[in-house]
This record gives structure tokens, C-alpha cells and sequence, in this order.
């Protein structure tokens, strides 16, 4: 029986991105773990793989976005996996990024792609651990007045993220959660 997409991207996420040790995460904490998600997302399987998961993570929420994106850079890989993943599927869906900072030349602003008012949209983080990036990226989205559908991560540290969101409203999808790689990778390891 071969390994569906989401089996070979839980492998990848487990064996390239889940690191141990001494890490400061970017909320400040410091964590025995590290899942550097980017390590999967910029190869060239882990970026059509991770398209795949997304779309159909998608599918099963119910979720029908115009636009997928988030914070960059953890976000970028994934928004664009999904978008040319979504082309190929028939069905296709923006792509955007929401800079840290707003632009002090050009139009300016912070949300860079084919988002306005009323565009429905759902944020994708690479790893939820406090929500912090993603509550940026939910910010400047109001801002331009978008709809927002929900949160979409490849993983969840569950760390309080989940909480922090649903707390401010919104919907959590989690592909993986931090314990589940963790595990695989273990077996991996043991194999």
C-alpha cells in the first residue's frame, strides 16, 4: 500500500524539519524542539506535497478561500504550493503575503496579492505556537476588510495557539500536531 501525500509529508516534516535540542522560539520561549517547517516547504516534494495536504485539508473544513497566505516567511511556501497546486486542480486560488511591516514606498500597506475588501480568505501558518503571527496577519487583513474563513497550519505545537485564536473568533485547522511528528519520527528512527 503506498503512502498518501499527507503520509509522505508527515515523514518529511518528521525526519527534515523536527529538530531536538536548545531553541528559543520566536514568541521567546524556549522549547527542547524545534520544527523548522521551511526545511520541508522549500523542497521541491515537500512544496507539491504540502499544496496537496493544504487543498484537501481545505476540502475537509468546508473552506472555499479566493486567497490563501499569511505572515512572511513562514507562510510564503505554503500559500504558493497551494495556490499553483490549486491551478492544477481546476480550482484555482490566490496566493498572498502580509509583510511585518508596512511599506514606506510604492501603495504602501502590508498585504501584498489579490486581496480587498470582501475577499474571502484563510491564513496558513507554518507552526502555531502562540498565535502571535497569525493574529499579525488577521490584523492586517481587517484592515483591508477581508473575510477571513479561519486559520490553517501545518502544525501545532499546542502551545496555546489554538486557544489565543478561537478565543479572538476564529476557526483552527491543524494538519499536524508537534506530538504526532514527534512520534514519527521516532518510529522512523527505530526502523
Amino acid at each position: 500500500m503506498s503512502d498518501t501525500p499527507k503520509d509522505r509529508l508527515r515523514k518529511l516534516l518528521a525526519t527534515r524539519s523536527f529538530r531536538v535540542g536548545e531553541f528559543v522560539l520566536a514568541s521567546g520561549r524556549s522549547s527542547p524542539y524545534y520544527v523548522d517547517v521551511r526545511r520541508t516547504t522549500l523542497l521541491p516534494e515537500g512544496m507539491a506535497l504540502t499544496g496537496s495536504v493544504v487543498l484537501e485539508t481545505l476540502e475537509e473544513a468546508g473552506w472555499e478561500p479566493e486567497a490563501v497566505g499569511g505572515l512572511t516567511m513562514g507562510a510564503d511556501p505554503i500559500a504558493y504550493a497551494t495556490a499553483l497546486r490549486s491551478w492544477d486542480a481546476g480550482r484555482p486560488i490566490h496566493a498572498f503575503t502580509v509583510r511585518k511591516e508596512a511599506k514606506d514606498h510604492g501603495a504602501g500597506g502590508k498585504v501584498e496579492g489579490e486581496v480587498q475588501a470582501g475577499t474571502v480568505v484563510v491564513i496558513v501558518e507554518d507552526t502555531l505556537t502562540t498565535g502571535g503571527s497569525a493574529l499579525k496577519a488577521v490584523g492586517a487583513l481587517r484592515e483591508v476588510g477581508a473575510t477571513i474563513l479561519g486559520i490553517l497550519t501545518l502544525v501545532d505545537r499546542e502551545e496555546g495557539g489554538r486557544q489565543a485564536l478561537e478565543k479572538e473568533g476564529l476557526t483552527v485547522q491543524a494538519v499536524f500536531t508537534a506530538r504526532e511528528l514527534a512520534k514519527a519520527r521516532a518510529s522512523i528512527q527505530e526502523a
